[in-house]
């Protein structure tokens, strides 16, 4: 195990929460995507990268469980990257066929993906803010058997989840700031921006 490298990674991504903390706090966390989150999140993944192109995806046996965990926590957030993402889901899905991550981290990756291009996600782990203004999950493939799918992993069922996540959603004090329809608006302005969607034909 590289010690240096793992203690690299967790110290990224202790400034990813650190940052997301502190901009919580004040409530400018939740308007749309904040310019020093992205900004700690597109150079965590620019690091992220050079460490991929010299040593493979950092895994168990060379990051250790928490500088693998802290990885992909850092591909997780590069939501402004969407390339990267793709590249490294196949990275993931390898490296869990050879036990050095495990299979959830590849099925939340694959969810997040799948939602910012806008298709239904397969596991039921990526959320957003409903009319009501209550977590809910996003669309879901077959959503009839997710909770199978979901309990392959270790993951409790959908109902279970979406109630934790409300409830510490509550307690963090999260919540938008502005109407669902006007953040949708934003969202996609953004996910064509960075690649993710392609613009309305004319």
């Amino acid at each position: 195990m590289d010690e240096a490298l793992r203690r690299e990674l967790v110290a990224m991504a202790d400034e990813d929460q650190a940052t997301r903390a502190r901009l919580a706090a004040d409530g400018s966390l939740f308007d749309g995507y904040h310019p020093e989150m992205r900004a700690v999140h597109d150079g965590n993944a620019a690091r992220l990268a050079e460490i991929i192109a010299s040593r493979g995806w950092p895994g168990r046996s060379v990051a250790g469980e928490d500088g693998s965990r802290a990885a992909w926590m850092i591909l997780q957030h590069a939501i402004a990257q969407p390339d990267f993402q793709r590249r490294c889901l196949v990275l993931l899905q390898d490296a869990a066929s050879r036990g050095e991550v495990p299979c959830v981290e590849v099925a939340m990756l694959e969810d997040r993906i799948r939602v910012f291009e806008g298709r239904p996600q397969r596991y039921g782990t990526q959320y957003d803010w409903d009319d009501r203004g209550e977590l809910s999950p996003h669309p879901i493939e077959d959503a009839e058997h997710v909770d199978e799918r979901r309990e392959a992993l270790g993951l409790p069922p959908m109902e279970e989840n979406t109630r934790r996540m409300r409830e510490g959603a509550a307690q963090d004090g999260e919540m938008p700031r502005v109407d669902r329809e006007t953040r949708r608006g934003a969202f996609l302005r953004w996910a064509i921006s960075v690649g993710w969607r392609r613009p309305p034909t004319p």
